[in-house]
């Protein structure tokens, strides 16, 4: 297929000059008249990944503003810990901490899930899975973005993903409250331990599949081994750092896994709270 330059325009006054356009339709580049020559479904994949989108961020902001049935001893939803406003309900050892005391009104999840989901937005892997989905920039490989102009993470809004690198440490903080919240799931209904029922091993799952998704994180990558110069100089640095290489091949699919498991954990502690079943215990 032959390509030339953009083709020239009659305007007004009857003359010909070069479409004024930028981006993918500028000057220099190819002047092909079709968006794409692909003829497979490239629009299924970004669909999907706005369907899967859409839908935590309905669940979560439903969860988050109900207020209700996220304890049932000794689980508590990972939406709402640790928690730190003055209404939250009492927890048998658990993260309810009056840190904001009586003025917030509000749903104490609110105060939480600023920070994981801080995270994630700003996560490598979930750029490019709403870029595509949603900012269609571009919409899939080898696809024209319908944007007249880009400029990158440069200006407002997209210059707020450089601040990935410190959500990494809030999300540490948050991992290390739901370690802690798992290891109380090994309780009873009355706080005594050596017990262990199904929620246990769903706060187990979950939090094996968020520790591997937050240090599979690029920003983890590069702390731990990104500035060295001389890797047979920190031969333990290396080492972890390959670990975490292999952890951010994978950074898509536990991404993904997270994502649904957080919502499972949460889902799970709904349930029993509100009645829907009893937690079955194993012993």
């Amino acid at each position: 297929m032959a390509t030339g330059t953009e083709p020239p325009r009659t305007t007004a006054h009857g003359t010909s000059s070069p479409h004024p356009r930028t981006g993918v339709r500028g000057a220099g580049r190819a002047a092909i008249a079709e968006r794409h020559l692909r003829t497979d479904r490239w629009w299924f994949q970004p669909a999907v990944t706005a369907a899967g989108l859409l839908g935590f961020i309905a669940y979560s902001v439903w969860r988050a503003f109900a207020n209700a049935d996220y304890y049932a001893a000794p689980y508590v939803s990972p939406f709402y810990s640790p928690c730190v406003a003055h209404d939250c309900v009492p927890m048998k050892g658990g993260a309810d901490w009056d840190v904001f005391g009586s003025w917030w009104g509000l749903s104490p999840a609110l105060l939480v899930l600023i920070f994981p989901l801080g995270f994630r937005l700003t996560c490598y892997y979930y750029r490019k899975a709403y870029y595509r989905a949603f900012w269609s920039s571009p919409p899939a490989c080898a696809v024209a973005e319908p944007h007249a102009r880009y400029s990158g993470e440069t200006r407002l809004p997209l210059i707020l993903q450089n601040v990935h690198r410190y959500f990494f440490y809030f999300a540490l903080l948050v991992a290390g409250v739901l370690t802690y919240d798992t290891v109380l799931s090994f309780r009873d209904a009355n706080a005594s331990w050596g017990h262990m029922g199904l929620g246990s091993l769903v706060f187990l799952a979950n939090i094996v599949l968020i520790w591997a998704y937050t240090l599979s994180c690029h920003s983890c990558r590069h702390l731990i081994g990104g500035r060295l110069r001389h890797f047979s100089r920190h031969p333990v640095r290396y080492r972890l750092w390959g670990w975490v290489g292999k952890l951010n091949a994978r950074h898509m699919q536990l991404a993904w896994a997270s994502l649904i498991s957080v919502a499972a954990a949460d889902f799970y502690v709904y349930l029993v709270a509100s009645g829907v079943f009893a937690d079955p215990r194993f012993f």
